[in-house]
């Protein structure tokens, strides 16, 4: 550990720590006092940016803490991609490479406000599935104590590399190189347990390491948009709890250390038609929480962009997994017209959608419930009126 790097990096610590505490991410002193006494830059000592070079090919760039004019970099509000998929890197020059990110140290007010949301007390032990670079397993130490905290990470290059970096600042909690849908190794029980990866439901060893009345904060992932969710674990095995006020995704989930697989999709239906629509893509893009209500109603189905090929024109693109489709442009004079591959019923539902959720005063994502039941299968609510979307075992 540099601790003349240490030692610049207390104001940005303290400037860090205010920026999240004004913002509503930190709320209480605990976490406030475990933010202020991890450097992250130990943990983030090199990262990538993204930019475009001199050739127009948009590249990530690495960037070194210790370099001049760059320390401050590590302590922005700002999500640092740590590592990219070997898979689809390309050097491009001595630092910047082309390619998908697979890890990164995740944007402070996003960790804050997870944590805060964990509600942990002390003495509670917690398993963290997606130790990255260790950074919030380090804040986690600082708040309850290396004994109380175990990390698992499917990359075992990440995990030796987070165990040396804990290590540096004196913590030495319980960390295994695993799947982390599977939970920790040996079996073990927790209080809480968090993971800052997304699933497109919760793994059932995730609720069978929990203990009754221990809680989940998770990222789930339904398709054309997903978020946080806590849940409380009963007796039974069943998990239930809502969306959080905050909001945030990550990378998925993955059993290879090194790339994701590539989903299999049905091809295109042929174009079917185009008509006027109530919802343009600016009402899609502009409403996380409408977003979220669309994964409820279109289950299985993604959000893309798409590019026509003769005009160039870009456009927002559903498309479900049977190969049936619907886009809308993004600018222009038509952005009120539906362009649609098979059956028209899919942007339909689109549409009932939106109505449905300015008729209920457009409720924001904390107004859903989550249930994850004991045979896998997941519903959502809306809280106050009790609507539910049952969305299957993911």
């Amino acid at each position: 550990m540099n601790e003349s790097a240490i030692e610049t990096a207390r104001p940005y610590v303290a400037a860090l720590v205010d920026e999240l505490t004004a913002a509503g991410a930190i709320r209480t002193p605990a976490w406030a006092e475990a933010f202020a006494a991890v450097p992250r830059h130990t943990f983030v000592p090199r990262w990538y940016e993204q930019e475009t070079n001199d050739k127009g090919i948009t590249v990530w760039r690495m960037e070194n803490a210790l370099r001049e004019g760059r320390l401050a970099r590590v302590y922005r509000d700002t999500t640092l991609v740590t590592a990219l998929d070997p898979e689809s890197a390309e050097q491009v020059d001595k630092s910047a490479w082309t390619g998908i990110p697979t890890s990164s140290s995740t944007l402070p007010s996003l960790m804050a406000g997870m944590l805060e949301d964990l509600a942990v007390e002390d003495g509670n032990r917690v398993l963290e599935i997606g130790t990255g670079t260790g950074y919030n397993a380090a804040l986690l130490c600082a708040r309850l104590g290396e004994q109380c905290v175990y990390s698992v990470d499917v990359d075992a290059d990440l995990v030796e590399a987070a165990q040396r970096r804990l290590s540096c600042i004196g913590y030495e909690p319980q960390l295994a190189p695993a799947d982390g849908r599977k939970g920790y190794p040996a079996r073990d029980q927790f209080d809480r347990v968090i993971a800052t990866c997304s699933v497109p439901n919760i793994p059932a060893p995730w609720i069978e390491q929990t203990r009754p009345g221990g809680a989940i904060v998770a990222d789930v992932a339904l398709g054309i948009e997903g978020g946080l969710v806590r849940l409380t674990v009963d007796a039974k095995q069943r998990a239930q709890g809502q969306f959080t006020a905050t909001s945030g995704r990550f990378m998925a989930a993955r059993g290879d250390a090194q790339t994701y697989p590539r989903r299999e999709r049905a091809p295109y239906a042929a174009e079917a038609g185009t008509r006027p629509t109530t919802v343009t893509a600016g009402d899609i893009r502009g409403h996380y929480p409408f977003r979220l209500l669309l994964a409820f109603h279109l289950p299985g189905a993604e959000l893309v962009y798409h590019s026509d090929g003769a005009t160039g024109t870009m456009s927002l693109q559903l498309q479900h997994s049977d190969g049936s489709w619907a886009r809308v442009p993004l600018a222009g004079d038509r952005v009120e017209t539906v362009t649609y591959g098979g059956t028209s019923e899919f942007w339909e539902q689109v549409e009932e959608a939106w109505k449905w959720w300015n008729d209920a005063g457009r409720p924001a994502q904390d107004r859903f419930g989550y249930a994850r039941e004991p045979d896998g299968h997941a519903s959502v609510w809306h809280i106050p009126d009790g609507r539910r979307w049952n969305i299957g075992a993911q």
